[in-house]
């Protein structure tokens, strides 16, 4: 299961996240845990350059996009190698959304439309689609012409 996606700024500010089967009281110990890793290792690393962590037994791929650091946390099925093609397709989607590496602004004037793909990638903890066109397609709050 996919347990987190989060977006953060440069300051640590989380701008986007999404918890799937995390109870609320552990939250806030997952925020600032991926913050504080982050600020930790994120420095001078080049954009979509991937890390990873292991911490209670579950796995962190984590990156950084223009001002924006990502990460996805995973465990059971969702090792590191298969966090590493969801954080590819977030990466992807946030790229076309914001036409280039995305400096904070750009991204928060993008915030619905990122949310939105981030829904049609991650669905109940769950990888649902990988594809950019089909992605483009279903954010476009039309029903989908085939099947």
């Amino acid at each position: 299961m996919i347990l987190a996606v989060l977006f953060a700024n440069a300051e640590g500010n989380i701008l986007i996240e999404r918890f799937h089967g995390v109870p609320a009281e552990e939250r806030l110990h997952w925020r600032s845990f991926l913050v504080k890793l982050g600020a930790d290792n994120l420095k001078g690393t080049k954009n979509e350059e991937l890390l990873v962590a292991c911490h209670k037994s579950v796995y962190i791929v984590y990156t950084v996009l223009g001002d924006v650091s990502i990460y996805v946390v995973g465990k059971d099925e969702y090792d590191e190698l298969a966090l590493s093609e969801v954080i590819f397709v977030i990466i992807s989607a946030v790229k076309d959304v914001c036409g280039k590496p995305p400096t904070e602004r750009v991204f928060l004037d993008k915030y619905g439309r990122i949310c939105l793909c981030l829904d049609e990638i991650v669905w109940k903890g769950h990888l649902e689609n990988t594809e950019k066109d089909r992605i483009k397609r279903l954010i476009r709050l039309k029903p989908p012409t085939e099947f």
